[in-house]
């Protein structure tokens, strides 16, 4: 039986690039709660790549576990580009990784802080930079959370694949 939470998405490819290459990704996660890295360790291989995982579901963690400055998570509140971006760097540098990806958003099944269900936004740190996606998502909480991680799944191993061809 394979993992279940591997399943339709591109965990697979994931690992055996960022093996091949030698790199490591380490996450910060809110919404998702660690199902990201949860499922990047659903595949055999896995513990050549992932460095950990920090659940920051608690707004003051994002600052005290990932080092999302605490005026500017006051300030754009945890749903926020901003904060994805800093989830990513943090998780980044805190885990020792080549790469980075933060996850904050809402699930549902109410809104948060002026923000619809199905706001998440979607960050990953590498050499090159940090870049943020803002995703609109559809569904009840479980949905959204599962098309979060698979959609960062795919925007890290794209990103990975971009910085080898370049």
């Amino acid at each position: 039986m394979t993992d279940p939470l591997v399943d339709g998405t591109r965990a697979g490819d994931l690992v055996a690039v960022l093996t091949d290459r030698g790199e490591t990704v380490a996450t910060a996660e809110s919404l998702t709660a660690g199902l990201l890295t949860a499922t990047i360790a659903g595949v055999p291989g896995a513990s050549n790549v992932l460095r950990g995982g920090l659940v920051v579901y608690a707004t003051d963690l994002k600052a005290t576990l990932a080092g999302v400055d605490p005026t500017r998570l006051a300030a754009d509140g945890p749903v926020a580009a901003s904060t994805a971006r800093a989830l990513a760097d943090g998780a980044r540098a805190r885990c020792g990784a080549d790469w980075g990806v933060g996850l904050t958003g809402v699930a549902g099944p109410d809104m948060q802080d002026g923000h619809p269900v199905g706001t998440v936004f979607l960050s990953i740190s590498g050499a090159s930079g940090t870049a943020v996606r803002e995703l609109g998502l559809t569904g009840d909480r479980w949905q959204i959370r599962k098309s979060a991680v698979s959609a960062a799944v795919s925007g890290l191993l794209d990103r990975v694949q971009e910085t080898s061809a370049g």
